[in-house]
């Protein structure tokens, strides 16, 4: 294996002597469960979890650039940072740091191995897991809180560069069959198979830390998995975190809604995808990086995405031959209904974008974001000098395409954080807020 071999060059170079552009500061702490508690990601699988595989982590990076402009990436092995995960823990720092709102970044690796996490997917869970998941979930925002103050604490001069890599093992995963769009292989659809990644290095140029990407669903393992685990990202951090101790590694998940590893289905596979992820950052690392300056200019949007109106009977008539995946927002909305409640409209969900001087721009999308949305940004943007997100802020459901839309599928089923369906328009409202924003940013 080529792995330690790369390790071994990157953590031996050392950048000539230079004035630092930055200052960085990192923090991260275990957050896996004490106690058994239910898992996220399969819906038929109810019970806890039966052991840990893996631990998981919560991990944050602050920055600070030459004017003292600061902002906070937040990364975590969970399935979604919901609204209300994010507004908790972002009304903390802004009490304990005066940091606002939109200088904070949050990103889910949206592993199905972990536990329950958000309220509303707790649909048919007894009372005593709901109550021991709600407890979780505390600990889970006084941890990263306490995670994300270390690292405005820990600030010092820092450089940092870019660059990219090749995932192989991401497979668009919207199967064309007989009997309608399944989830499957699809080798002819379309992917993200970058491999983004940011290396921060100390004054002396020594790696201090690797910020990297992929777009696959952390779903290498199925719903007959009961051991947490942060899946195949899970595997890469660790990988690249215990050839040094002092290298902190931080997965952001890219546009990977309709995207799954590919094979799937066992611990090896995880395993392998992790060291094949973690091989390709070390060929990045010790390859030439492209310097990334300032100054940081951050952007934050609220989008208010349109929903389909329907009326009961319309509803009704869905559910009584609908798959199961379009049952959740029948059986919801008709019991919305019935408690005298309104449908929802719109969404309101948050969108960002970062620019770092003219070397890099950071698009984050909200949702579990499909793949056209970076294809998008980079017919919009240009494909220089881009990183592509998805699944910040907000994992409210699926951000689909009007394509997709069009064409059907599981990735059509809307929000799971209440109950709609997206209208076709919600791309173009999406893609001009990344064009307002990037036009702020001076991209």
């Amino acid at each position: 294996m080529r792995f330690a071999v790369f390790f071994a060059a990157v953590g031996a170079a050392v950048l000539p002597a230079q004035p630092t552009d930055w200052k960085v500061g990192l923090a991260a702490v275990d957050i896996t469960p004490e106690t058994p508690l239910p898992m996220a990601g399969y819906a038929a699988r109810r019970q806890p979890f039966e052991a840990v595989e893996q631990p998981l982590f919560a991990k944050a990076l602050a920055l600070e650039d030459g004017a003292g402009k600061r902002a906070l990436l937040i990364t975590a092995d969970i399935l979604g940072f919901t609204a209300e995960r994010s507004r908790n823990i972002a009304g903390r720092l802004r009490e304990s740091d005066g940091i606002a709102r939109e200088d904070i970044l949050f990103n889910a690796s949206h592993t199905h191995s972990g536990p329950l996490v958000a309220g509303s997917m707790l649909t048919g869970v007894d009372a005593e897991n709901r109550r021991k998941l709600e407890r979780y979930v505390r600990i889970l925002e006084d941890k990263t809180a306490a995670a994300a103050r270390k690292a405005l604490r820990d600030l010092r001069p820092a450089n940092l560069s870019w660059g990219q890599g090749v995932a192989k093992f991401v497979m668009n995963r919207r199967q064309f069959t007989e009997r309608g769009i399944v989830l499957g292989a699809n080798a002819r659809g379309p992917a993200d198979r970058t491999v983004p990644v940011l290396r921060i290095d100390d004054a002396r140029g020594r790696l201090r830390a690797v910020v990297f990407g992929a777009a696959a669903h952390c779903t290498t393992l199925g719903g007959g998995n009961m051991r947490i685990s942060g899946d195949y990202a899970g595997f890469a951090q660790q990988f690249l975190e215990a050839r040094r101790s002092a290298v902190q590694a931080m997965f952001l998940t890219g546009c990977a809604g309709d995207a799954n590893p590919h094979p799937r289905g066992t611990f090896d596979l995880a395993r392998r995808h992790g060291s094949d992820l973690a091989e390709e950052v070390m060929r990045v690392l010790a390859s030439g990086l492209r310097r990334v300056r300032g100054p940081l200019k951050t952007e934050f949007e609220r989008v208010p995405l349109p929903l389909k109106k329907h009326s009961r009977a319309e509803i009704e008539a869905m559910g009584r031959d609908a798959p199961s995946y379009r049952r959740f927002f029948t059986a919801g909305a008709l019991a919305k209904l019935d408690r005298g409640e309104k449908l929802l409209e719109t969404y309101a969900a948050p969108f960002a974008l970062w620019q770092f001087g003219r070397d890099l721009t950071l698009v984050a999308y909200s949702g579990e974001t499909l793949v056209e949305y970076a294809l998008a940004a980079e017919r919009m943007l240009g494909p220089l000098n881009l990183w592509v997100s998805g699944y910040n802020n907000d994992v409210f459901g699926y951000l689909p395409s009007a394509r997709v839309l069009a064409e059907g599928g599981y990735e059509t089923r809307g929000l799971y954080v209440d109950y709609g369906l997206f209208e076709p328009a919600v791309e173009r409202a999406v893609l001009d807020a990344i064009q307002r924003m990037a036009a702020r940013a001076g991209r």
